[in-house]
């Protein structure tokens, strides 16, 4: 049985939990303004909002794609389509925001957009913008500066928004309705029974629901969403453990790893939109066991380690380079799940840096990706973990490359010799992201990339790759 509250209406259902979300909404409720579009977690145009009770008694939104999400993942929260985002007799501020600046025409996706936009200004502490806030969000008719205006639009009213009374003053300035108020005591009342632990095992289903969710809408799921031992980041002492339920965001938004890895926010944005950054998990980006996988080739980079439960709470470690055994291939049994990873803390000699190239700058899947970890004493490499993606049947830890590079003096001549052990160990294939020829370029640009942006004044690119 799944309980929530879809806008201002609580939900108790036995329709299957694997059915998406987006199809719960438009064909069991009837809320078309939802909009099916690409069913792939691409467009935006599905876009609701999801919010989370906290410890406070306070809720936390964020923007999900509903065409890619289960229904059973809404169990205990607050789903907002664009339904329940009206308020009588008027356009909300965003709403108006997007008549005033001429930011719709055909229509289809302004739903999207206006969800979005309204996740944005109910997020507590704004660090981004609203346009960023819609990243995930496609319009194919109005060329985007229209709505870009709105988004400015926007932002300009939210910066005498009142922090301490953020729903009260959202409401008085037309956000959203009044029902908002109501609903942290409404999400109190839903029974905190533990879901299911049978069936196909889903975290938040931003790869599962892409290419197979008709054959999930009748399947019996096992959610790990629900499975609060796979969630929190911890620091004990020289150690990072990172819950394998954690989403992108999550670590993006995570001010201890922030502090350690100060470009992360900018990494981080790298990766997909905003809507599948609040869904996609670590957990699923490993057992997704893309060759392309950012997360699996950032945290290779990070000499992670990987930990393992199964049913009966037994508990194995594993280096997250010997992970991944061959192409969709990883070692974890059918009663197994990852429970976190975890990596050694850098320290002031430590260097970490992380590049990607793709046909877009965002939003889109990598041609090539790489990573680099490497600690200095003086000028002498003592530890090296590069990786990259792209160019191997799996996530490629590069092993010979990070033997060759420890013990020598961080040198021209050095890392030159380093990309051509890099060369020797990795066996691209031409497929819609790039030929074989091109790939081996992008890994030697991307490792060249690493040193020149981690060592500046060392390092030009002039002096890799003379004319």
């Amino acid at each position: 049985m799944t309980q929530f509250i879809l806008n201002d209406t609580a939900i108790t259902t036995d329709v299957n939990t694997g059915i998406t979300l987006l199809d719960f909404i438009r064909e069991h409720q009837h809320l078309k303004g939802t909009k099916i579009g690409c069913r792939e977690g691409d467009c935006g145009a599905c876009t609701v909002l999801i919010g989370t009770l906290t410890a406070d008694n306070t809720l936390q939104y964020q923007s999900i794609t509903s065409c890619i999400s289960p229904l059973g993942n809404a169990h205990g929260k607050h789903i907002v389509s664009i339904e329940g985002i009206n308020i009588p007799k008027s356009l909300t501020f965003p709403q108006q925001a997007m008549a005033d600046n001429y930011a719709t025409q055909c229509g289809f996706c302004t739903p999207g957009f206006v969800v979005s936009m309204t996740g944005f200004a109910l997020q507590q502490n704004n660090t981004s913008t609203c346009n960023d806030a819609i990243s995930g969000n496609i319009c194919r008719c109005t060329g985007y500066k229209s709505i870009e205006k709105a988004g400015v639009e926007i932002e300009d009213k939210l910066t005498h928004k009142d922090q301490n009374h953020q729903i009260d003053w959202l409401i008085s300035n037309a956000f959203i309705p009044n029902y908002f108020k109501e609903i942290p005591n409404k999400l109190k009342t839903i029974s905190s029974a533990k879901q299911p632990t049978k069936g196909i095992k889903v975290a938040n289903g931003t790869d599962l629901f892409v290419r197979f969710a008709d054959e999930m809408a009748s399947e019996e799921m096992h959610l790990l969403s629900s499975n609060t031992d796979l969630n929190g980041i911890t620091f004990k002492e020289t150690i990072c453990i990172i819950g394998a339920n954690t989403t992108v965001t999550q670590l993006a938004e995570n001010k201890k790893l922030q502090t350690l890895f100060p470009k992360l926010p900018q990494f981080l944005k790298l990766v997909s939109s905003e809507q599948i950054r609040n869904m996609g998990t670590l957990g699923g980006n490993f057992v997704n066991a893309s060759p392309i996988g950012d997360m699996s080739i950032f945290f290779l980079a990070l000499n992670a380690t990987i930990s393992i439960i199964d049913s009966d709470g037994k508990e194995r470690d594993l280096p997250f380079q010997q992970f991944h055994i061959d192409y969709k291939k990883y070692d974890l049994e059918a009663n197994e799940i990852i429970k976190s990873i975890s990596f050694p803390i850098q320290t002031k000699n430590t260097h970490f840096n992380f590049e990607k190239v793709s046909k877009r700058t965002h939003l889109d899947i990598a041609s090539v990706n790489a990573a680099a970890r490497i600690t200095l004493q003086d000028n002498l490499i003592v530890d090296a973990h590069f990786s990259t993606g792209g160019v191997a049947a799996i996530p490629k830890y590069l092993t010979n490359t990070n033997a060759f590079l420890v013990g020598k003096e961080l040198t021209v001549a050095t890392i030159k010799s380093a990309e051509e052990v890099i060369q020797s160990e990795i066996s691209p294939i031409s497929d819609v992201r790039g030929t074989v020829a091109y790939k081996r370029l992008l890994a030697r640009q991307l490792f060249f990339a690493h040193f020149i942006t981690l060592f500046p004044t060392q390092f030009q690119l002039q002096n890799l790759i003379p004319k």
